[in-house]
């Protein structure tokens, strides 16, 4: 069993788009070992933009991923964590008077990786170093652990990632920055003691950045990794004016996805 953290360079990077046609390219990769469909579950630990359905918040993200993931997860529990303004997680949760804890990550991880699907595939939010909010002393007492500096103690979701062991697949939205960021974040990865195996060129924006090719050069350059993928913006309509689907997109993206290096 194959266990990925998806994470990217910034917010907005493509995130879920790229995860699920990572989960599209394995669901559709014959597995020669089993001689079966190769099972994949998805996982996104926490989301905040979410509508209001039936009494349940439904974040769109988490909804796409149990389109494509196919060991028959709800949406909860893809997305155990949920809030419905699109603010970062943690001032959500503080606003609810509520804590958002690795511990509950982690439990909610363990019930995914129990599907034992042949590929877990669980998607980041915002970057690498998404804050979750101070450290408690405990879930009844919000009194907060501070450091030496008398500063509260933060959490974040890459430490969740650090005591699972996740493999890492780096997103790098293709824009003025990503040099520096695509860098800095791979960097802090492995600081973090992890393994980033590959990372994906993305280009999340119908305006490609100046340069995009030398860019790309530069990158696989800098980074010691493989890139599995180099993924242009698809448009909504095509250049016949017809309709271009959400499934189209995600179908053509998949084919350009090297898998034989998360297969490894």
């Amino acid at each position: 069993m194959k266990q990925f953290f998806v994470t990217a360079t910034d917010t907005d990077a493509g995130k879920t788009f790229v995860s699920c046609a990572i989960i599209r390219a394995f669901t559709h990769h014959h597995n020669t070992i089993t001689n079966k469909v190769m099972k994949v579950a998805a996982y996104k630990p926490i989301s905040a933009g979410c509508e209001l359905i039936d009494g349940q918040l439904i974040n769109e993200d988490a909804k796409l991923l149990s389109e494509f993931a196919n060991c028959d997860q709800s949406i909860s529990h893809i997305n155990p964590i949920a809030f419905e303004q699109p603010i970062a997680p943690h001032i959500a949760a503080k606003k609810q008077n509520e804590q958002i804890t690795i511990a509950d990550i982690k439990i909610n991880y363990l019930q995914v990786k129990s599907l034992n699907a042949d590929v877990t595939l669980v998607e980041g939010a915002g970057g690498w170093r998404l804050p979750l909010g101070p450290v408690s002393t405990s879930s009844q007492n919000n009194s907060e652990i501070k450091n030496e500096d008398n500063k509260p103690t933060y959490q974040f979701l890459s430490d969740f990632v650090k005591e699972t062991d996740l493999e890492v697949i780096l997103i790098v939205n293709m824009k003025l920055g990503c040099l520096n960021h695509a860098l800095l974040t791979y960097e802090t990865i492995t600081a973090d003691g992890l393994n980033c195996v590959a990372w994906i060129a993305n280009c999340a924006s119908s305006d490609p950045m100046n340069n995009l090719s030398e860019n790309i050069f530069e990158l696989e350059k800098i980074l010691p990794i493989p890139k599995i993928a180099q993924l242009d913006f698809i448009a909504d309509v095509d250049e016949e004016g017809n309709d271009v689907s959400y499934l189209e997109k995600i179908n053509r993206t998949a084919k350009k996805i090297n898998l034989s290096v998360l297969m490894k």
